[in-house]
């Protein structure tokens, strides 16, 4: 956790690398992850760049393992997890291997479909032999038109009758027909017969549905009109005898070299199968040892190249802590190459703004991102990320305070995190399973903070808990209670004057004025929390005034801010305080009574407007004597506070940059001073200081109004719960004679609708608010968020963003970049 008090130290490295030595450190470091590498070569063309061809190299075998992968029947296994890289000697067997694959699955494709083409005409063929012998059936005149039939230079007539038999596409059957009818001036007669089972095309494996036809003409000139016809009309022609027992010795050869490409169909796909089986075990390895090659050498191509020492030269950002992973790094690469020379590793001072980097875990990064969301942290400036994995599901269970709410989100959290290899492992485009998985941490305690605040407030699905009995006694006889439907209980003769033990008294549950009371409770205290979380807030910019040295904005800046809001807002919580412990129904003095209690809202109000109230005897306006004066005091000192934020910071850098103007000497530092004050000039300082000034003024009253949201999503989710315990639950099981199979029922709808409403539409509804509340009302305190962030040469990270493009991709419906 301390690492995430703030980012970590980033150190500017340069690298001299031997080229030969550079592959198996670049490899070192990518398995690492800790260095950003930045790109010296920014004007080169990235075809002009020294490692060009082994990228292209290396796409182009990425891109046949695509192709071989596509042709994969089933999905294939996981890469193993081998650690070890590739020498060049092994990429190019590799290489040599992936062509052949590619080359032997190409020939038993191309194999393959010239046989199924075979085998679709065969096909064709036999069923338009079959088709044909009802063709030349005459059935008015019970006769067989071909025993009249002539054979003359292997055209079918018929006296002067010819005829063309082919196959064409069912859906061009009608206007094939009428182009034929047109072209022969109605001269022709046009026989046809749809196929019964569907066709597979051999190259798409599409259902095909087709029809054999027979076209009788008179004539060549018709003849070859027709066939030009069936050529536009993507029909197949073939040859049909026309006795019939010439169609039955064709039919009976046709049906033989159907068997035989049958078997040797079969015995081709067997063996395409078993290629693929015996690639499928090593395909994913092979594709991720290629992407990393592919990720090497275009990282290598930011380095730039030193010819007089013949090295290659590389900048990058470092985290401190990992400096010696990065020095053994290249110790392994010049020890793997056998190169003399070792490799250097050099900082480099800089005045640049390093990038962000903030190491966190698989508990911490959920929380981390949801402050990454809002903006990457400024370098070594304090991370909010640290405290929200407390006050996020903390404020969070303000809102969603249910036990039995609490006890599902703990639940369903929990199964994520029990059972988190097993759900790692599954790969999903489901983005909504994502979100929750990723999110499991930060789940898990809001259901844990839920628990306790639903205990706090005794709320379990709108019911109470009656755990330690309860402080308030029946004064009431038996003979009242059972007359009247609602009494009211003295505080004098029913409280025991002893507080329960832990949460809200469950007799609150049955009092008519439950609702008032738990207003008046919850709001007061959305005010406290909020109050004490910006007073946090402010007071975290401390810390990044010590660190960047800056003790001056702690009197300029940090103390006006927080006496403004403590004098005006913890003073309002004060007074909260004050009233809960001073006021009581068994007080002697019957100013301090429960009906002289003041409202809070209204104290504040009058200080505001410097207005005095009246007494009410036995009541008095003020709650201790001296609180008027005291009260014009706070808000005079509060008011103080505004110009000090408003003038105080932009005189300092006026002051300090005349005095340094003062004490430098020479040319060079006259000009330094000269544009430290034209940047830093007194308009600019005021204007910007003075919309920070009104932003913070205002905020401190909206900021402390917008944490009544706190309040409001806390009453709105007990009402919500309510209404469905008495208007669901309650009215089902209150009805005479009800059935096993109607409570099932009634339920059945209540456990949907507290799932979906109370649980996720509420729970969401909470989130967001949480969320809102710590990027605007918490971290606008004292955050920037004006870094950017470590983006290191990782191979974990480049495999995950190619794959999540790649699916994106194809989702899409193009093909992969």
């Amino acid at each position: 956790m301390g690492t995430m008090f703030r980012s970590e130290e980033m150190v500017l490295c340069q690298l001299f690398v031997q080229p030969e030595a550079a592959y198996v450190s670049m490899y070192e470091l990518g398995e690492a992850g800790i260095a950003q590498f930045r790109d010296l070569n920014p004007h080169v063309n990235d075809f002009q760049r020294r490692y060009v061809s082994e990228v292209r190299r290396c796409s182009e075998m990425e891109r046949k393992l695509r192709w071989v992968e596509g042709e994969l029947p089933e999905p294939p296994p996981p890469p193993k997890p081998d650690r070890c890289s590739l020498s060049p000697r092994e990429i190019n067997i590799l290489e040599e291997r992936i062509d052949f694959i590619e080359s032997e699955i190409q020939e038993i494709t191309r194999n393959a479909r010239n046989l199924k083409s075979d085998y679709l005409s065969l096909i064709e063929l036999r069923t338009l032999i079959e088709k044909m012998q009802t063709f030349f059936q005459d059935h008015s005149a019970q006769r067989k038109i071909s025993a009249s039939v002539q054979i003359y230079n292997n055209d079918a007539v018929l006296g002067h009758l010819g005829f063309i038999a082919g196959v064409v596409t069912t859906a061009r059957i009608p206007a094939f027909e009428k182009m034929l009818w047109r072209i022969s001036h109605g001269n022709i007669f046009f026989k046809q017969a749809q196929i019964d089972e569907p066709l597979k095309d051999p190259i798409t494996g599409h259902e095909l549905q087709k029809t054999v036809f027979v076209v009788f003409f008179h004539g060549e000139q018709i003849k070859l009109r027709v066939k030009k016809v069936c050529h536009g009309f993507k029909a197949t022609l073939y040859p049909c005898p026309a006795t019939y027992k010439d169609q039955l010795d064709m039919l009976a050869g046709v049906g033989s070299r159907i068997k035989d490409l049958e078997l040797v169909l079969e015995q081709t796909e067997n063996h395409r199968r078993l290629v693929l089986t015996n690639i499928a075990r090593d395909i994913s390895t092979w594709m991720v040892a290629v992407r990393k090659e592919k990720a090497i050498y275009h990282t290598l191509n930011m380095f730039s190249m030193d010819i007089v020492k013949k090295c290659l030269i590389a900048e990058c950002w470092v985290p401190r802590g990992d400096l010696s992973t990065v020095q053994k790094a290249l110790e392994n690469g010049v020890k793997a190459s056998g190169s003399p020379i070792p490799s250097i590793l050099h900082y480099v001072p800089t005045h640049e703004i390093p990038p962000t980097f903030n190491r966190t875990n698989k508990f911490t990064r959920g929380f981390q991102n949801l402050i990454d969301s809002y903006g990457i942290a400024s370098y070594r400036e304090v991370n909010p990320a640290l405290y929200t994995i407390i006050t996020f599901p903390f404020l969070f269970a303000v809102m969603f305070g249910d036990v039995g709410h609490g006890i599902l989100m703990t639940a369903f959290a929990a199964i994520l995190v029990i059972y988190e290899k097993r759900f790692t492992k599954i790969k999903t485009d489901n983005e909504i399973w994502n979100i929750f998985f990723g999110g499991r941490y930060i789940i898990l305690l809001m259901g844990i903070f839920s628990i306790y605040t639903g205990l706090i407030y005794n709320d379990m699905f709108s019911k109470s808990l009656n755990i330690f009995g309860t402080s308030w006694r029946n004064v009431y006889p038996d003979g009242v209670l059972k007359n009247h439907s609602m009494l009211e209980l003295d505080p004098k003769t029913a409280y025991t004057q002893t507080p329960y033990p832990f949460g809200l008294d469950p007799a609150w549950q049955f009092a008519s004025n439950n609702i008032i009371f738990l207003n008046s409770f919850k709001m007061k205290l959305s005010i406290i929390f909020g109050v004490i979380h910006m007073a946090f807030g402010v007071t975290m910019s401390v810390v990044n005034f010590n660190f960047f040295r800056k003790p001056e904005m702690i009197f300029l800046q940090y103390i006006p801010q927080i006496l403004f809001l403590l004098l005006l807002f913890w003073y309002l919580c004060l007074l909260m305080f004050m009233k809960w412990t001073m006021y009581s129904a068994v007080a002697t003095d019957d100013a301090l009574g429960t009906s002289c209690a003041p409202s809070v809202l209204i104290i504040f109000i009058n200080m505001m407007l410097l207005k005095n109230a009246e007494d009410k005897p036995p009541c008095k306006a003020m709650m201790y004597d001296g609180q008027a004066q005291l009260q014009k005091a706070f808000l005079a000192i509060a008011f103080l506070c505004i110009p000090v934020m408003l003038f105080g910071k932009p005189v300092y850098k006026v002051v300090m940059a005349k005095k340094q103007k003062q004490y430098q000497q020479g040319v060079e530092t006259g000009e330094v001073a000269e544009k430290e004050g034209h940047d830093g000039g007194m308009a600019e300082e005021l204007i910007t200081q003075c919309i920070h000034t009104i932003e913070y003024v205002l905020g401190a009253v909206s900021h402390t109004a917008s944490y009544l949201r706190l309040w409001a999503l806390s009453l709105a989710h007990a009402q919500l719960s309510a209404v469905l315990w008495q208007r669901v639950l309650r009215m089902g099981m209150g009805e005479p004679g009800v059935t096993s199979i109607k409570l099932y029922v009634i339920f059945a709808v209540w456990a949907f609708f507290t799932l979906a409403i109370l649980v996720l539409m509420e729970g969401l509804s909470a989130f967001l608010h949480t969320l809102r509340l710590h990027w605007v009302e918490f971290m606008s305190k004292f955050y920037e968020g004006q870094g950017y962030a470590f983006a290191p040469f990782c191979f974990t990270d480049i495999l995950e963003n190619e794959d999540d493009e790649r699916k994106a991709a194809e989702t899409n419906g193009g093909p992969p970049e």
